[in-house]
């Protein structure tokens, strides 16, 4: 089976970006013959926002490079994995022209919310998610701040609902969680090509060790993450050590917030490498998922089962879903600071009950989460939208 795998990457890196390269490699290492059509939005930098905004509707360059492509290599398979702004759903066309089925993998909730986020506000928002035209979204400029670029995005799902290009034009969706399933559903994807797929860690880091001697937060510092909530619930926590990884617009405020309040046990580490970030998971005594919005398939959850390492996350979406309360995890009231610390303090304070959770965490890994049983689920979806 040969296939062509298409990805637009960020500006700044994130979950998406690594999840198309380990499936890429997945299953280069399994033997497929795998081709990349790429595109990348430090592009954006030298096009007007007007270009920009026609290419997210339409892009010729992508129709005759991907025809292209989809001549020569005569793949068997498309699998998309984001396509936002560069890439366009002019991909399917071109792909629906030849006969050659197309997958797309639905990392966000762009179909359904012209922000991709389902957040506005500091809060959950389903404005848009019923609606033919998601006009609530330009009332609030959701995307960039800004009504002329959000309408640009709103307008390209509209066009694109009533071409029926999400409905006929792709044969498989892939969603991370049921629960996303479900709110694609209600968006008006059809519910008989949505299969759910959740994400897989490549290498297997292993199981941590016994010293486990912090809390921890990997991701990004922005609003949506809850790192206010964090901080907040930290506040009479100044017993427990917490390491903060990673980078984002709320980085100064953090700062501030910890200098502010003499937050002595907490540490900002700023953005680091994979490697590193495996090694803190293996020595912290937990995860903390603050997150004030629904989360796709976070990849540090992910690698916390791996090395064995229980999260704390808010009881939110796919979360929800995920974590089993006090088997898999521990959940928290989604936006409550005084829970969260409630929770953390009693999962501090329970290493024996810590460690059952942890093996619990790693034998999910090992079921649901491993590249084999990644491989065979790619590969079932794949056979399926060949049949």
């Amino acid at each position: 089976m040969k296939v062509l795998m298409v990805h637009n990457f960020y500006q700044h890196p994130g979950g998406e970006d690594k999840v198309f390269e380990l499936e890429v490699n997945l299953l280069r290492r399994n033997a497929m013959d795998v081709k990349t059509y790429t595109a990348f939005n430090k592009e954006i930098s030298g096009i007007s926002k007007f270009q920009v905004g026609l290419n997210a509707f339409w892009s010729r360059k992508t129709i005759q490079e991907i025809s292209s492509l989809l001549h020569t290599e005569k793949p068997d398979i498309v699998h998309i994995h984001n396509l936002f702004p560069l890439v366009s759903p002019s991909i399917y066309f071109a792909c629906s022209a030849v006969g050659v089925p197309v997958i797309q993998t639905l990392h966000n909730f762009r179909l359904i919310c012209p922000v991709a986020t389902l957040f506005r506000a500091g809060r959950v928002c389903h404005d848009c998610v019923e609606r033919v035209f998601d006009w609530p979204s330009i009332k609030h400029a959701c995307y960039r701040s800004s009504r002329l670029e959000t309408s640009a995005v709103a307008g390209m799902n509209f066009t694109h609902k009533l071409l029926g290009t999400w409905r006929s034009r792709v044969d498989r969706y892939i969603a991370l969680t049921n629960f996303a399933k479900e709110l694609f559903i209600k968006g008006g994807l059809p519910a008989d090509k949505i299969v759910v797929k959740p994400n897989f860690v490549h290498p297997d880091p292993g199981v941590g060790n016994s010293n486990r001697l912090y809390a921890l937060y990997v991701g990004r510092l922005s609003p949506e993450k809850g790192l206010d909530l964090l901080l907040s619930a930290w506040k009479d926590l100044k017993h427990i050590p917490l390491k903060i990884v990673g980078d984002g617009p709320m980085m100064d405020n953090i700062q501030t917030i910890i200098s502010k309040e003499r937050l002595e046990n907490v540490e900002i580490l700023g953005r680091l490498p994979s490697d590193e970030v495996i090694k803190l998971m293996k020595g912290s005594r937990f995860l903390v998922i603050p997150s004030r919005w629904y989360e796709g398939f976070p990849m540090t959850l992910v690698e916390a089962f791996a090395c064995g390492t229980p999260v704390v996350a808010s009881r939110l979406g796919g979360l929800n879903e995920i974590i089993e309360d006090q088997k898999t995890g521990i959940h928290f009231s989604p936006g409550d600071p005084q829970d969260l610390q409630s929770k953390v303090t009693w999962a501090w304070n329970q290493p024996d009950k810590l460690e059952e959770i942890g093996h619990y965490s790693r034998k999910a890994f090992e079921v649901k989460y491993s590249e084999e049983v990644n491989f065979q689920a790619l590969i079932n979806i794949y056979e399926s939208a060949l049949s």
